[in-house]
Formats: structure tokens, C-alpha cells, sequence
């Protein structure tokens, strides 16, 4: 048998070396890479309940899983043409029904367009108790938030399509939008937009790019991509949860179990709705000029869209389907038990105005009427669901800042 000199021995050993160093730089770029492409997901819904106790193969079954606890501190980045008022109904109902404390704005926003400041707030003090829920129209600003909730808050939003959402802006916004009123029409905005808008002037945000404008973030400085892929990380680190107006009952499935909500809290009307005929169809030409032109806002679409549907696939699509069919369930028991007509109507058909909806724009807002005769126990369940967010916010103020009554303010003049 041959034996290796020692020199033999060193270039065995070196040539030994050297190929292990390469395998482990190799393998460590290869993770570098594949951990990029990953879409992180840092939420998971709780276990089921048939899951608890599930017997793994050759042992014994596991412990039940702790029931989680309903959330009750909630941020949410109400987003303009999007159904957010859908969603708001039910935190207002969520709330209302669990004496939590809303962070309301002094009128119905916080001083939109401006960025959210803290001392907005009606109520806030600096050295105050934090507020439970806050979920009325905001320019998002995440510091100025944090002063103002809880540090265990959820932060939620929801995006939708920016061609549907532009469409909707123009119809709404066509009156307080300059560029818009100027064009007349959104064929016409359209054929020369730039014609039109002028980036700064009061109530053009309404324009261009509202979505990246609701969510606080400004236009990137220099063009590319890594301006804006920077942006969409720092919203991902922000916001637990965003959800799709396209994907509604999806999405109140995904916020049900992120928040270990009932099914009933999670149900809820349409709000805020246009009459159908009052929507423009597009043409496909007229839908790529608008998603060219509110290109941040596709971007922003895009990226949540991803990390939606990633959490679909999380919580199990069949899963999803039977769940989404018991939401559509109930909601429909809760139409034939609460709503003439069986569904929205026109303004004009509803009498009573503490739930007739506030009109703006162009299009008329459709509501709902109850059907007379409700049981004692259905009148309340019934009379919140269909209570525009502008009442509902108004009932939710005068519980938290009741009005002093008549006569205490000169019977304390009086105390020396």
C-alpha cells in the first residue's frame, strides 16, 4: 500500500478544505436567496378545535391547545373607496356592545387630508389612559398613532383594485377634486390627466394615488423600484392584517380568527354603497391608462394582495370555502330578519333618518330600512347594523362625552 509523504498529506487535506468552504459559501447564498423570495408571514390563525388533542402518529395526543382571547385593541386605517365603512360598522358594534373607548375626531375625521396627529383626538392627554379602538378616517402616521393606543394594539387596513377604486374616487370626489372638476369626465380626465392635475392643490390627493396617500406614505424621491419596494416593507411591518374589498367575506373570515372574534362580530351589511347604475363600465384600455396612472397605488395593490392570499393558503382553502359559506349564511338570516326589501334601497325610501346615510357626490348612497314589527330583542341587534358610520359615530361621542346637565355648570359657579 502506498503512504502519502507529508507533503501529499497537506494537499490532500488543503484540497479537502478548500472544497468544504465552497459547499458551505454555496449553501449559505443559496438560503440567502430562497429567504428572499419567501413572503413573510408573521400571523397564523389559532388551531381548531377539532385540531386540539389530534393524535400524532406512534404517540400520545397533545395537550388542548389554550383558547385564545378576543382582541380589543384595534387600529384600523380606514381607506376611501374601499367598503371601509362596512368594516367600521362592525368595530363601532364591537365596541359599543363591550364599553370600549373610541378615539373619535372632533367632526368625522382627524383633520384629513393632514397627517393624524395625537391631540386630534377628542379626549387625549398625553398622560391620559390609552384609547381601545381607533378606526375613522385618517392620514396614517405611525408614531402620532402609537401615542394615542394601546402598545398591543392589531393594526389593520384594507386595499382594493385601483382601477375600481379610481372609478369610485371620480364619481365621489368629482366636485371637491380640482383635476377632476376641470375634466368634466373621466374619459376626458383620462385622455390627458396631466392636462388636469397639479400635484399639491387642495383635494387633488383624491386623484392620483390615494390608497399610497391614505397609508401616509409620500411619492419616492428618485424613480425605480427600491423606493417604493422600501415603502411596502415599512407598511408590512406596521399592519398585521390587510384586506381586500374584492375578497370581503375572505377577508372577514382571516380578521374573525386574527382577532378570535364570534361569527356575529364579524358580520355585517354593506355600507356606503352607490346605486349600481351610477357605475361607469370601463373598457380594458380605460382600466390600463387608470392603473398607469395611479401606478403607487398598484404597486401598494399588488404587494397586499400577495400576502393576502399567502395567509389564505396559511389558514387552508377548503377551510376558507366552509367558513365563507357559514358568514354568507348568517348574514343572509340576519337580511331576512332585519331589512324591508331584503336589501339597500335608494335614500329617498327611508324615512327614518337616524339611519338614512349622509349623500355626497354625485351617485346616491343607498341604506336600509327595517321591517316594522321587529321583536324588542331584534331591534337593537338590527337597528346597529344598518346605522350609518356618521350616527353611529355620533351615539358612540355622546356616550363618552355625555353632555353636563342643565344647571350644574351655575351650581358649581356658585362654589367658591
Amino acid at each position: 500500500m502506498r503512504v502519502l509523504s507529508g507533503w501529499g498529506r497537506f494537499r490532500v487535506l488543503w484540497a479537502a478544505l478548500a472544497i468544504s468552504m465552497t459547499i458551505g459559501f454555496t449553501i449559505q447564498l443559496l438560503g440567502a436567496s430562497f429567504q428572499k423570495r419567501l413572503l413573510p408571514v408573521p400571523w397564523a390563525p389559532p388551531p381548531r378545535a377539532e385540531e386540539a388533542g389530534e393524535e400524532d402518529e406512534g404517540g400520545p395526543p397533545s395537550p388542548p391547545a389554550a383558547p385564545c382571547q378576543p382582541r380589543k385593541h384595534l387600529v384600523f386605517l380606514k381607506t376611501h373607496k374601499t367598503g371601509s365603512s362596512t368594516i367600521v360598522n362592525l368595530l363601532h358594534r364591537f365596541g359599543d356592545a363591550r364599553g370600549l373607548r373610541f378615539a373619535l375626531p372632533a367632526r368625522y375625521q382627524f383633520s384629513y387630508p393632514s397627517p393624524f396627529q395625537a391631540r386630534r383626538v377628542k379626549g387625549w392627554h398625553p398622560k391620559g389612559r390609552p384609547f381601545d379602538i381607533l378606526c375613522h378616517h385618517m392620514r396614517f402616521r405611525l408614531p402620532e398613532v402609537q401615542k394615542v393606543v394601546h402598545p398591543d394594539s392589531f393594526y389593520f387596513s384594507i386595499v382594493r383594485d385601483p382601477v375600481a377604486l379610481a372609478e369610485s374616487a371620480f364619481s365621489y370626489y368629482r366636485g371637491v377634486a380640482p383635476a377632476f372638476r376641470r375634466a368634466g369626465t373621466l374619459p376626458a380626465f383620462l385622455a390627458s390627466p396631466h392636462h388636469f392635475y397639479q400635484p399639491g392643490e387642495r383635494g387633488n390627493h383624491y386623484a392620483r394615488n390615494l390608497l399610497w396617500f391614505d397609508f401616509g406614505l409620500d411619492p419616492p424621491a428618485s424613480p425605480g423600484s427600491a423606493g417604493i419596494r422600501a415603502s411596502l416593507e415599512g407598511l408590512e411591518r406596521a399592519f398585521h392584517l390587510v384586506l381586500l374589498t374584492e375578497h370581503m367575506d375572505e377577508s372577514l373570515v382571516l380578521l374573525r380568527h386574527a382577532l378570535c372574534w364570534t361569527l356575529d362580530d364579524v358580520v355585517a351589511f354593506r355600507h356606503n354603497l352607490r346605486s349600481p347604475e351610477s357605475v361607469y363600465t370601463l373598457e380594458p384600455s380605460t382600466a390600463a391608462r387608470l392603473r398607469a396612472w395611479n401606478y403607487l397605488d398598484w404597486h401598494l395593490y399588488t404587494h397586499f394582495n400577495r400576502t393576502f392570499w399567502a395567509r389564505v393558503e396559511h389558514f387552508g382553502y377548503a377551510r376558507m370555502a366552509q367558513e365563507t359559506a357559514m358568514l354568507q349564511k348568517r348574514r343572509a338570516e340576519l337580511i331576512q330578519r332585519c331589512l324591508q326589501g331584503g336589501g339597500p334601497l335608494e335614500p329617498g325610501h327611508i324615512a327614518d333618518e337616524r339611519i338614512r346615510p349622509f349623500q355626497f357626490g354625485q351617485a346616491p348612497i343607498l341604506g336600509y330600512a327595517l321591517r316594522p314589527g321587529l321583536a324588542p330583542e331584534d331591534q337593537e341587534v338590527c337597528q346597529h347594523m344598518v346605522t350609518p358610520e356618521l350616527q353611529y359615530k355620533d351615539l358612540l361621542d355622546a356616550k363618552q362625552f355625555p353632555a353636563p346637565l342643565q344647571g350644574n355648570s351655575s351650581q358649581l359657579g356658585a362654589v367658591r
